[in-house]
């Protein structure tokens, strides 16, 4: 048997759909991991968003004092015993280090490996909650239906995926100058669904880099700051163009609009995103 919804059930469809999340959790609860990375956890303060869990500390006459950073590439440390594909994870840990370099541009002049800084800058991902792939394949399917029939409907609040990352910065003579443990879960609101294993790892991957980077920046606490960036430059950057600093050019391009297309439709990663660049 078909079943048809007329557009006089619209309304009565979308409030019952919203009465069933209302009754789920809309975002997915990834507790702050903590690795092995780190060369000190100690003397960390607890921060973070209304999402955002973290724990951070940071040296700020030392960090506003620099000129100078150089991006380690980020590694895998553990995330999820092994069992997501080498070249997802090699997609998760360039987008970490695309966002770190674009963020930190907004006033250092980021090097390349071979060259000297002030600082260096190192990120592990240390936890990655699995996007369950059938239910964002499904939640992919309700929500291009619900917008032709220009009905918005958020993501099914199921099978939702999540990052866990940390990293530290360290001055020319090995000490650490700035640290951070932070997390997030993907939520049905803002998170598209992908239809990938590390989807939701991969989507937020830019949030974590973000805030690592803004809390160089200024110096402080960035969930208690305001952000001055370059907004244009940012722009620029996120459809694809060159960045600021040619050292970012080692880790690819940004998707661009290919990427906000394959992010609709719920796409894999590697669809829009080639990875870093052959030279690097």
């Amino acid at each position: 048997m078909t079943f048809r919804l007329r557009l006089s059930e619209m309304p009565a469809q979308a409030a019952a759909c919203a009465v069933v999340f209302a009754l789920l959790p809309s975002c997915a609860s990834v507790p702050l991991q903590q690795g092995t990375s780190l060369g000190s956890y100690a003397g960390m303060a607890v921060s973070g968003g209304s999402l955002t869990k973290a724990k951070l500390r940071v040296n700020s006459p030392a960090v506003l004092a620099a000129q100078t950073v150089r991006i380690v590439p980020t590694t895998v440390e553990n995330a999820g015993g092994g069992s997501f594909d080498a070249k997802d994870l090699a997609l998760l840990t360039n987008a970490v280090d695309r966002a770190l370099c674009m963020g930190l541009s907004d006033r250092f002049n980021v090097v390349g490996q071979n060259q000297p800084a002030d600082l260096v800058v190192h990120a592990t991902v240390t936890d990655i909650v699995a996007t369950n792939r059938a239910v964002a394949a499904t939640s992919t399917v309700a929500t291009l239906g619900a917008s032709v029939a220009f009905v918005p409907l958020p993501r099914i609040p199921i099978g939702l995926g999540g990052l866990s990352a940390e990293a530290e910065v360290v001055g020319q003579d090995g000490s650490q100058q700035a640290a951070m443990i932070w997390s997030r879960g993907a939520n049905m609101l803002t998170t598209k669904a992908r239809i990938s294993s590390v989807g939701d790892a991969y989507s937020l991957s830019s949030a974590f880099g973000a805030d690592f980077s803004r809390m160089l920046v200024k110096g402080q606490d960035p969930f208690k700051t305001t952000s001055s960036v370059r907004l244009m430059q940012k722009i620029r950057a996120s459809f694809g163009s060159d960045p600021k600093d040619a050292a970012c050019r080692a880790f690819g391009p940004a998707p661009g609009i290919k990427g906000a297309v394959a992010g609709q439709l719920g796409l894999p990663p590697g669809w829009s995103d080639k990875g870093a660049a052959a030279s690097r």
